[in-house]
């Protein structure tokens, strides 16, 4: 008998424990169910993640990225959901970091090519402190098209690095419309390439923007 209360008792903890946390597990705050699209489309762009972002890896399961935090470029807090419903490549970067820096340009290019209502680059910047150095830099380097967002509290980067996502900087994130991951790169990459513009025109149409 009390054997049987016992497994009915662990029966009911999973049973529990999949209403609470959705079958992506404790840290999935739902995401099986919100973020399936994301693994979808990263499937159909795979063909496409070669050349000047072969080390691009695509999302095998759901990953919400919605609510990471920073402060956009005219002070306010707000999210990485918030972004408009666009497909957007998220691009966390610091001014001490010297690939950082070396990749901006070619953020800032992209985003004047693919830039709008479907897609957006949205760098953030984590120098610790005020954003005078981080805008001092983008200044320097002529930017025209990157919005300066901040969060001097790296808590950006502490979220993704909890997800197994950022190992160091530059960490990029391609995520769809609703702020789920496709696919995110650890390093360096030349955003507007030719394999990297198809890759994002690729996600953009599978993610139906």
């Amino acid at each position: 008998m009390k054997r049987a209360i016992a497994l009915a008792a662990a029966a009911a903890a999973i049973v529990l424990g999949v209403a609470l946390y959705g079958i992506g597990g404790p840290d999935g705050n739902g995401e099986a169910q919100a973020c399936t699209a994301g693994v979808e489309t990263a499937k159909a762009i795979e063909p496409l993640a070669g050349g000047e972002i072969a080390a691009f890896q695509l999302a095998r399961k759901p990953v919400d990225l919605s609510q990471i935090a920073y402060t956009n470029a005219d002070g306010a807090a707000t999210t990485i959901g918030a972004n408009g419903g666009r497909v957007t490549l998220v691009n966390l970067w610091a001014t001490w970091c010297a690939p950082c820096r070396k990749e901006m340009p070619a953020l800032d290019r992209l985003q004047a090519e693919l830039g709008g209502e479907t897609f957006a680059v949205l760098p953030i910047n984590i120098d610790i402190g005020d954003a005078g150095k981080p805008r001092a830099f983008l200044k320097s380097i002529k930017t025209e098209n990157l919005a300066l967002n901040t969060d001097p509290d790296m808590a950006s980067f502490e979220a993704m690095k909890k997800r197994g996502l950022a190992l160091g900087l530059p960490v990029t994130a391609l995520i769809d419309r609703q702020g789920c991951l496709i696919g995110h790169m650890n390093g360096p990459a030349e955003w507007d390439s030719d394999d990297a513009k198809a890759l994002i025109k690729a996600a953009i149409a599978a993610a139906g923007v």
